[in-house]
């Protein structure tokens, strides 16, 4: 098998891997979002051991599996469709997906961007990882805060309605108070998906089996 033929190989497996990882919700949240079994993990270790280019490859193919499986048409136009104003409403679900999905996921494949700069694989690889799911979170964030802002209200109200969420509504108007609903919503998912993705993608380039496979890129 040649080499292009082998990475392609390698990545529909690792691809495939996350996909049904990211089916086993250890939580999910009513409104979109969940907490994986480490299902970005596969996809983080391609983008460390074949480097950006494939790495992004990677991340693109499983972003179009995940909005394949989170969002189809009638999902999307039911929660945005607006028949008065349908060009604003298509494009509301073209930045949706972009953000939510192509572009979310796509960053994942960007892990190995410490690789070769920073000696210690646990290191380089969790510093990575770090970064590109935090690029995960900007994505979802801008969504929230774009096209889900105006729900802020009624979440700190209904949803949130406890000391915090009061003193968000008493403080923040507008821009502001859609900035923190994105970024509390998003974050309430995300800082547990970055934790747990960050300590299994290193305790696996820890273990010297697979360390050499994770590292060298022709194993």
């Amino acid at each position: 098998m040649n080499t292009k033929a082998k990475k392609l190989a390698t990545i529909g497996v690792l691809v495939a891997l996350g996909t049904i990882l990211s089916l086993i919700k250890v939580f999910e949240l009513p409104y979109g979002g969940s907490i994986t079994l480490a299902s970005m993990v596969p996809v983080v270790i391609l983008g460390y051991k074949y480097g950006m280019k494939w790495g992004i490859f990677s991340g693109f193919v499983f972003s179009l599996l995940q909005a394949i499986l989170g969002a189809t048409a009638s999902q999307a136009f039911a929660g945005m469709y607006d028949a008065e104003h349908p060009g604003a409403s298509i494009l509301n679900i073209v930045a949706m997906a972009l953000l939510d999905y192509i572009i979310a996921f796509t960053v994942l494949g960007t892990a190995g961007m410490f690789k070769n700069k920073i000696k210690n694989h646990s290191v380089a690889l969790g510093a990575g990882a770090c970064v590109a799911v935090f690029l995960r979170f900007v994505a979802h964030f801008l969504s929230g805060f774009i096209l889900w802002g105006s729900y802020a209200e009624w979440f700190f109200t209904d949803v949130m309605n406890n000391e915090f969420g009061q003193k968000v509504l008493a403080n923040y108007t507008g821009k502001g108070l859609a900035a923190i609903y994105s970024a509390v919503y998003n974050g309430s998912f995300m800082l547990p998906e970055l934790i747990i993705t960050v300590v299994v993608a290193v305790i696996l380039v820890s273990i010297p089996a697979l360390k050499k496979y994770i590292v060298n890129e022709d194993a």
